[in-house]
């Protein structure tokens, strides 16, 4: 047997034909066939059921395609790490990151790179996390930054959790609710608020905090992955905040979006973390996105 045979039998298990998986290789199917069958007879049983247009894998198919998985995943590694070798840290990397990351640490990642280290080549990606997910499995991707509530635990992934990041109401400065000593959920709901979509772990926590009238679905009325057109608004009109409160750092420190001295606190984070796919041969520039990134999430958890 040999590794053409292995991606022969990959391709067939995830197109599901031997007709796309030859297109997909470039193979003729007779030539597809006959590298299956040399296979089969190789090892003595069947490993595909051909059940007219159907092709099922046998169970001896399904044992062997896991294997076959492992063997061609560690071939593109070992051809992986001597690329990566040569390139040095003047190779590249492919960064994926969701709305609150993206918001948080792309200008200071990209402008850290910029000085710090113009040899290396930087693509990033935004988008949601399931699309994100699948660029990663799928290669496309080298690293993400991503909230960690939104994706369950998978193994073939590596997350290194990051220091959170404080969450807050926020408001224009000459809002209403700020001549309240203390601002309660009943004062909140009678104006809108303003946030990118919640994880059902922070809808939970709002509704032990503030009871029914927080659930996010009465609570928040404007919601949008864009979070800085979000506080641009917020600061033009009587829409309340809720999010990561260092987006909003420098319009606080000039006083333009104030903290809602809400009761009782919030005492809530985002939890970001960097997902990389397990056993994968790394950029070495990983390292230099890993130090940055935490260098920046340390400094906005303060």
């Amino acid at each position: 047997m040999n590794l053409s045979q292995m991606r022969h039998l990959l391709a067939i298990h995830e197109t599901g034909s031997f007709s796309r998986a030859a297109e997909q290789l470039h193979l003729t199917q007779p030539a597809l066939s006959r590298s299956i069958l040399s296979l089969e007879d190789e090892l003595g049983l069947p490993l595909i059921d051909r059940v007219g247009k159907r092709n099922e894998f046998t169970a001896f198919g399904e044992a062997i395609m896991e294997r076959a998985k492992r063997i061609v995943f560690e071939t593109e590694e070992i051809r992986r790490t001597a690329q990566l070798l040569k390139g040095g840290l003047s190779g590249g990397i492919r960064v994926g990151m969701g709305a609150g990351p993206s918001a948080l640490f792309m200008a200071p990642l990209l402008n850290r790179l910029a000085h710090e280290h113009p040899a290396i080549h930087v693509d990033i990606s935004q988008g949601g996390a399931d699309l994100l997910l699948k660029q990663l499995h799928d290669k496309a991707l080298d690293v993400l930054i991503l909230d960690t509530r939104v994706t369950n635990p998978i193994e073939a992934l590596q997350v290194e959790q990051l220091p959170d990041a404080p969450a807050a109401f926020l408001c224009r400065a000459g809002h209403p609710l700020l001549a309240l000593a203390r601002v309660r959920i009943d004062d909140l709901s009678r104006y809108r608020v303003a946030s990118s979509p919640l994880s059902a772990e922070i809808g939970r926590l709002l509704l032990e905090r503030y009871g029914p009238k927080a659930h996010p679905d009465k609570l928040v009325t404007m919601r949008s992955d864009a979070l800085q057109a979000l506080l641009d608004t917020v600061s033009q009109s009587d829409i309340v905040y809720l999010g990561i409160r260092a987006l909003a750092a420098q319009a606080l420190a000039d006083g333009t979006l104030q903290e809602l001295p809400i009761t009782p606190a919030l005492n809530s984070a985002a939890r970001y973390g960097l997902y990389t796919l397990a056993g994968r041969t790394q950029p070495p520039a990983l390292d230099i996105i890993r130090s940055m990134v935490l260098e920046e999430a340390k400094r906005i958890s303060k």
